[in-house]
């Protein structure tokens, strides 16, 4: 990827994954009930954990894995997965119920 889009392309992809993470974090925050934050913590965790080995393998900094980067690699079992997934939590985040968030 970084071969085909550069320095630049490479930052945008790693934030838009980052951001699945914090929204996956987010919806678990305001889930209304244990199972769908739990769901919702599992789906951001196995996002975070294929992003951070894949990053690792690239860099030469941890052995050859297999994982694919999320929603990025080819391999369409994983992608099949990780939609899903992303579906289970949208799934949670339309059934939160309107509280007054304090930042």
């Amino acid at each position: 990827m970084g071969e085909e889009f550069g320095f630049i392309g490479t930052i945008i992809v790693i934030f838009l994954l980052v951001f699945v993470i914090l929204r996956c974090l987010r919806a678990a925050r305001l889930a209304p009930d244990l199972f769908g934050s739990l769901i919702c913590y599992g789906v951001a965790t196995l996002i975070f954990f294929q992003m951070a080995v894949n990053i690792g393998v690239n860099l030469q900094v941890l052995p050859v894995t297999g994982l694919t980067l999320p929603f990025i690699s080819y391999g369409g079992s994983s992608t099949l997965a990780l939609t899903i997934a992303i579906g289970l939590v949208e799934s949670v985040a339309t059934r939160q119920e309107k509280r007054e968030e304090i930042v």
